[in-house]
This record gives structure tokens, C-alpha cells and sequence, in this order.
């Protein structure tokens, strides 16, 4: 969800300083489901609502339902989106919970979907919310400040073999019980509260050698805790069939990944329902098992150079779409 440039971190306003990620390339995907006037579609992660604006100015007759668990970033898009706000609804939740936000709003289909996943770059650049490791801060990176699960928490209670499974599994690290268990040896001592001391943590608990290469060597492992305070990829797994069956036949899906486990949970949950799964052998296909999706993409498609060279923060992002053409059995 790295949708804005540093230059709107301290502030309130409505004029953030970068465009959101691949912001043209996504209007052009939706853009064909949501020129009807009346037409919905859900940013379910609005963030600053860099690409809710942009959609919103394309489409005079669109209504946006605006969701995000961060009541920072709710204020923020609020403030930004007021030249539209009859035409648009904020809902403080977690993405996975759409379909419940739109049966509030008396809303039984949309035409459009957007995921823009991850963590924005507010939530990076605002120190105390203690997601960077290059600055010292609070053990915290909630998402969602109303949670109670920190990553101090995380770091402070969960047994050597269950930091190793989060530091492996999340942040695809190759050393992850060697920093579990430095880790552990650290907060016997002391409770583990302070990002710089966790990032010198781990420098100090990687080999030398693979110091020198790949940046920051907490980079993984911070990624791996976040996403554990997160549970982003349990929602993300949840949301994805919620959010599909949410969407009218015609109505499209953008997902915005970056890093591979998210685009994985992607391209598995839309291929899946971009399938023919009729029996082999059968002589003609079974109409209950045509495709619901058509795929708008080929593979995932990425920022264009000028864009990463703009915004270096957008190199990693993964745009998938899809369109659907069916309703589910």
C-alpha cells in the first residue's frame, strides 16, 4: 500500500505529494465497470485515497465505499476526498470484513474492487508507529491502533520456535532461528521495546557476509512481525473470495501486492475462479463449471521505470486484475 510519497507524512491535508501506485493504469482496468452512473466500487484499503480520488474524478456518476483500518489514514482521505463526499461512504474496518459494510450501506453488488495492499508509507514514515527500522521508535506496527497486539508483544512472548515460524514464513528469512533466538536470549535480560535496538538485534545475529548485500538486514525480519500483527495474510485470504462475491457480473477486481506472499494468495484466488473445472473426457463443458473471472492481466503486471524511478518505493508492486463474467453456484 505504498501509495504516497514522504512529502505528506506530517501532515493533515489533502495534497499528498506523490500519486498513488500504477494510479493510471488501474483507473484504465476498473474504468470500463464503472462508467454507468449508480455504478459502486469498494477501495478496500483507502489509505490516503490517492486512487479513490482519481476514481471518483473519472467517473462523475460513481459512489465509493471507502474502507480502511487505520483511523489515521479514515481522517486523512477524508480530508482529501471532501470535494466528493456526497458520493462517498468510510467505514473503519479490515478489508475482509466488505461484505458486511456494504449489507450496512443496503448495498447488494458492486461493479469494482480495489485491494492496495501492504503497509503505506504514513504508517512508514511516521516513526512512532514503529514500522521502520532505520529510526528509533515503539515496538508497535499496528494498522489498526484500536488492536491490542503490538509487535513488542510478539517479540516479548512468542517461544523461540514460534518467532522462527513468523520470521520465516513472513519475512522470508533465511537466518530466522538464529535471530528467535538471539532475541530471546536479549529480553531475558530486558523486555525488547525499541525498533533500533531489535534492527541492531538482528544485524548483530545475521552472518557478516550476508550483511554486506540485499539493504537493511532487518528488512525481513520487521516484514515477518508486521505481518504477524497484522494477520495480513489471513485477511488477505478471506478477503479475496469475500470480495469477488461481492462484485455484479461485469464488475472488476484490482489487487496491488508487494511481496511474493501476498501476489501468491492473489494469483492462486483468481486463477482459481478463472478455471474451466468440467471433468476431463467429458464431451462438452458443464455450464456450472465455466469460469466466474477473466483475467485482465497477464501474470502480474508491474510500475512502468519512470514510475519507480519517481517513487523508488513502487518498484516491488504486483498489479492484478480480473473481470467477472459469472455468478458463483
Amino acid at each position: 500500500m505504498l501509495t504516497e510519497g514522504t512529502g505528506d507524512a506530517g501532515s493533515t491535508g489533502a495534497e499528498p505529494s506523490h500519486i498513488p501506485v500504477m494510479r493510471d493504469r488501474i483507473t484504465e482496468l476498473l474504468g470500463p465497470a464503472l462508467r454507468e452512473p449508480g455504478a459502486v466500487v469498494v477501495d478496500g484499503t483507502l489509505g490516503l485515497g490517492g486512487h479513490a480520488e482519481a476514481l471518483l474524478a473519472a467517473h462523475p456518476g460513481l459512489r465509493l465505499v471507502g474502507v480502511d483500518r487505520d483511523t489515521t489514514a479514515l481522517e486523512r482521505s477524508r480530508a482529501r476526498l471532501a470535494p466528493f463526499a456526497p458520493r462517498v461512504d468510510f467505514a473503519h474496518a479490515e478489508y475482509d470484513a466488505i461484505p458486511a459494510v456494504l449489507d450496512g450501506l443496503g448495498i447488494s453488488g458492486v461493479q469494482g474492487v480495489l485491494l492496495d495492499l501492504g503497509v503505506s508509507s504514513p504508517q512508514l514514515d511516521e516513526a512512532e508507529r514503529g514500522f521502520a527500522y532505520a529510526r528509533d521508535a515503539p515496538l508497535d506496527m499496528r494498522m489498526d491502533r484500536t488492536q491490542h497486539r503490538t509487535a513488542a508483544d510478539v517479540v516479548n512472548t512468542y517461544t523461540a520456535a514460534e518467532l522462527a515460524r513468523v520470521l520465516r514464513e513472513y519475512g522470508e528469512e533465511r537466518f530466522a532461528g538464529r535471530i528467535a533466538a538471539a532475541i530471546v536470549k536479549e529480553r531475558s535480560a530486558a523486555p525488547l521495546d525499541s525498533t533500533r535496538r531489535l534492527a541492531e538485534l538482528v544485524r548483530d545475529a545475521i552472518p557478516a557476509a550476508t550483511r554486506r548485500t540485499g539493504g537493511n538486514p532487518a528488512k525481513r525480519t520487521f516484514q515477518g512481525l508486521r505481518i504477524e500483527v497484522n494477520a495480513e495474510l489471513a485477511i488477505l485470504e478471506r478477503t479475496l473470495p469475500a470480495a469477488i462475491g461481492a462484485l455484479a457480473v461485469g464488475g472488476r477486481i484490482a489487487v496491488l501486492s508487494y511481496h511474493s506472499l501476498e501476489d501468491r494468495i492473489t494469483k492462486r484466488a483468481l486463477a482459481a475462479l478463472a478455471t474451466d473445472t468440467t471433468p476431463p473426457g467429458l464431451p462438452v463443458p458443464l455450464p456450472d463449471a465455466q469460469p466466474e473471472l477473466r483475467l485482465l492481466t497477464r501474470g502480474a503486471e508491474v510500475p512502468p521505470e519512470q514510475e519507480n524511478e519517481r517513487n523508488p518505493r513502487a518498484a516491488s508492486a504486483r498489479l492484478r486484475a480480473a473481470e467477472r463474467v459469472r455468478e458463483g453456484a
